[in-house]
């Protein structure tokens, strides 16, 4: 028993030999793990969240976005900044320098996707971009995403890169926005200033609101109709006001400097009013109980039901007595209902008038906003002074320095706002003057493309025109490639009558005959056609709109040609394109490097917008007979008192010189050396100034000139352009400059033997066009 409860030994293991002479098998061995185990994943590094206040925060976003980026951030972005570093930052946001880094990031992206000036969260921009920067968040550093989502515009934006980055909202050119002067990131493969041209039509120019109490434009998300609310109409002029008024303020003469002892809020009636001291704008309603006092109001030219002229603003509106109001500039522009004008005067109350004075003129009209008892006689009145593009967008201009209005208009300027939808100047500005640089300055080897011709009242329906046209393309075609225009710009009317509206001979299929046989003229001259890019502008004559309005003023803006009416010149272009375009006939003959870009036909609205290297030039393309409209409507006065009342021993200015190209008059001369000036030139300059100075293309009442309400933003000239071409058969062809803006008007197409125009029927004698030059920036009047 004793042996059964003794525990059983282990037997001894069997000692096995490996020996081949025994026979014996190899001991069984278990394979040694070779491969290492694998470590936990590593985890990611956790923040401990913070409370921070936004106070905290405030001195480092200051320096970050104000002192370094000319940002001004506001009180909800300060908050979720925050927010955001207090979050995702932890107790190392101030030690280790993490939210600097994150700070820096999130306004270098601000800039990129075009923000304003005045950074804040109620937009999606802000919103967008702290979504994306949390993803590239690790351990409260910003590291590189292997995949960072879309940011808007289908563009990528790498965190961890910034010297890399692609263009972030910044415009559709694709231009890459580092600092690297590398030419293959400047081009991108393309050497043609054709590829850097680009037309943009009314219906998709972005419509800018301007804020009044952020003082910056904001982008309207609103989708424009054509039967918008009654409200719309109201807004269309309110924001004219608004723009010329916040322009006017920045204006060296509306400034008042703190060392000032006496303000004078009279104009200089022996001058502009762009030269006065220090004027201030006193409102409408705050007339009421200072009658026989002077003041200077700046108002909306309108007709009363009763047939007066009256002055309205945002406060209110007064009859307004022009019969002594000598104009400024004298005989210089045209006053019409519809303009925002200056009028210095003196207020006069009807005491007669038992609802006159403050309050039975405000409680007869339901408080402000009506029109006050009372007049306002009017000693001068006047445009309101322009502002050059240079100084609303903030870039350098040579011009103007040298000028006595270099310093004319003074403030924040918009240079982080995006006007056309093609980037902002502060983006894509100093790239697009690299390039511009590049391809069109005096070193550029095989590139002199820098010419754009304009031809206007191009009517398809005269035999004149064609010979007219075959001797504009053979001027041009006769040159070397390399010397071709950029851009050769038709603007009609295309027909003399009104098409499809019941004219006889002027039905759909006539129509489409004229424009078969412009595609004949065109195709007489492939390599120009396969080189350069032509644009067409229609006319009020021109189809669809003279179906409904039968040659009268349609609304503008209009919608360009139908496709079904030119086929045929897309086909010509297409031909010549074949034969003549790309790297097996234009680059051959060019002998410049890479593909060029071949011939292209654009039918686009009218008004059009012409741009080249982004924002970095734009030409307005205008068809519309203005000065007939400024002189049926305008204001008359009577001359002869006003000189006998107002200013008995001060000679009459002269007509101002546009050629000087400043925003200002200068003291007039002696009558005996005063230059007359021939009728012809004082309507150019007339026209020119009255334009620029309204900033507007249209600045009629709507009865007089229909406007589509919501499209009423294509119209306006802020900021101005580089070129404006009014095509306008009433006044005679002239290429002045005027505020830093070439102002063009081609005329007519065909002009007579005698020196006027081919009518109908008629035989032309010459061709007339106007040629304007990117590079120099200035243009001119051009005869074959």
């Amino acid at each position: 028993m004793a042996s059964l409860n003794r525990p059983r030994e282990p037997e001894p293991a069997a000692v096995l030999s490996s020996s081949p002479a025994f026979a014996t098998p190899v001991a069984p061995t278990r394979p040694l793990r070779t491969a290492p185990i694998a470590a936990p994943a590593a985890l990611k590094p956790t923040v401990l969240p913070v409370l921070l206040p936004p106070a905290t925060l405030r001195p480092l976003a200051f320096r970050v976005f104000t002192k370094k980026h000319n940002l001004t951030l506001g009180s909800s972005a300060l908050a979720a900044l925050a927010t955001f570093v207090g979050r995702h930052c932890g107790s190392g946001w101030r030690e280790q320098g993490l939210a600097e880094r994150v700070l820096e990031e999130v306004a270098r992206a601000w800039k990129k996707g075009g923000g304003q000036v005045i950074v804040d969260a109620e937009g999606p921009l802000l919103k967008s971009i702290l979504k994306t920067l949390e993803g590239c968040m690790s351990g409260g550093r910003v590291v590189q995403a292997k995949q960072p989502p879309a940011l808007g515009r289908d563009a990528s934006f790498k965190f961890g890169q910034p010297e890399k980055q692609d263009s972030f909202g910044m415009s559709e050119l694709n231009v890459a926005d580092d600092d690297d002067d590398d030419d293959d990131q400047d081009f991108k493969g393309s050497r043609d200033p054709r590829d850097w041209i680009k037309v943009v039509s009314a219906f998709e120019q972005p419509k800018m609101v301007y804020n009044v109490t952020k003082k910056h434009f904001d982008r309207s998300t609103a989708r424009p109709s054509l039967f918008p609310p009654p409200s719309h109409k109201t807004d269309l002029f309110r924001q004219r006001y608004h723009i010329i008024h916040q322009r006017l303020l920045r204006n060296d003469a509306f400034q008042t400097p703190s060392f000032a002892g006496n303000r004078s809020s009279s104009l200089h009636r022996t001058a502009s009013i762009s030269t006065t001291s220090t004027n201030k704008i006193t409102p409408v309603a705050n007339l009421l109980g200072r009658s026989g006092s002077d003041h200077l109001l700046l108002g909306l030219l309108a007709v009363s039901p009763t047939g007066t002229l009256v002055l309205s603003d945002l406060s209110g509106s007064i009859s307004l007595d022009l019969s002594h109001a000598r104009p400024i500039p004298e005989d210089g522009a045209w006053f019409a209902p519809g303009m925002i004008v200056l009028v210095d005067g003196t207020y006069e109350e009807d005491y007669s008038n038992p609802q006159a004075g403050s309050a039975g003129a405000l409680g007869a009209t339901g408080g402000i906003g009506g029109t006050i008892g009372g007049k306002f006689i009017g000693f001068s009145v006047g445009h309101p002074p322009p502002e050059r593009r240079s100084h609303t967008l903030g870039t350098p201009d040579a011009a103007a320095s040298s000028t006595s209005d270099a310093g004319a208009s003074m403030g924040p300027a918009f240079g982080w706002t995006d006007f056309l939808g093609l980037g902002s100047e502060r983006a894509t500005g100093a790239r697009m003057r690299r390039i511009e640089s590049r391809l069109l300055g005096p070193d550029a080897p095989a590139h002199k493309q820098t010419k754009i011709a304009i031809a206007a009242d191009v009517c398809l329906d005269n035999p004149a025109t064609f010979s007219a046209l075959r001797a504009l393309l053979g001027t041009y075609d006769a040159l070397p490639p390399d010397e071709y225009p950029l851009a050769v710009v038709l603007m009609g009317n295309f027909v003399a009558n009104a098409a499809m509206a019941g004219v006889p001979g002027q039905g759909s299929i006539e129509y489409k005959e004229h424009f078969n046989a412009l595609a004949a003229v065109l195709g007489e001259f492939p390599r120009l056609v396969a080189r350069t890019t032509l644009v067409f502008v229609p006319g009020d004559n021109d189809g669809w709109a003279s179906a409904a309005a039968a040659g009268a003023a349609a609304p503008l803006p209009r919608l360009p040609v139908p496709d079904m009416f030119t086929s045929r010149v897309r086909r010509v272009v297409a031909d010549a394109n074949r034969d003549f375009g790309g790297s097996g006939g234009a680059a051959a003959v060019g002998g410049g490097p890479g593909r060029r870009r071949e011939g292209e036909a654009i039918w686009t609205s009218n008004p059009a917008r012409l741009t080249w290297f982004g924002v970095l030039g734009e030409m307005v393309l205008f068809r519309d007979d203005v000065t007939g409209r400024l002189r049926r409507t305008g204001i008359r006065n009577s001359r002869e008192a006003t000189v006998a009342s107002v200013m008995p021993s001060s000679p009459p200015p002269p007509p101002p010189s546009m050629d000087m190209d400043t925003t200002t008059t200068t003291p007039a001369p002696p009558p005996a050396a005063q230059p007359a000036a021939d009728p012809h030139t004082h309507t150019a300059r007339a026209l020119t100034r009255t334009l620029l100075d309204q900033s507007h293309l249209s600045p009629f009442a709507l009865p007089t000139r229909p406007v589509h309400w919501d499209h009423a933003h294509a119209l306006g000239l802020y900021p101005l352009p580089s070129a404006v071409v009014v095509a306008d058969t009433g006044a005679p062809a002239f290429a002045l400059r005027y505020a830093g803006v070439a102002v063009l008007n081609p005329g007519g197409l065909s002009v007579g033997r005698g020196g006027g125009g081919g009518g109908a029927g008629g035989k032309g004698g010459r061709a007339r066009w106007v040629e304007y030059c990117v590079r120099g920036g200035g243009g001119a009047v051009r005869e074959a």
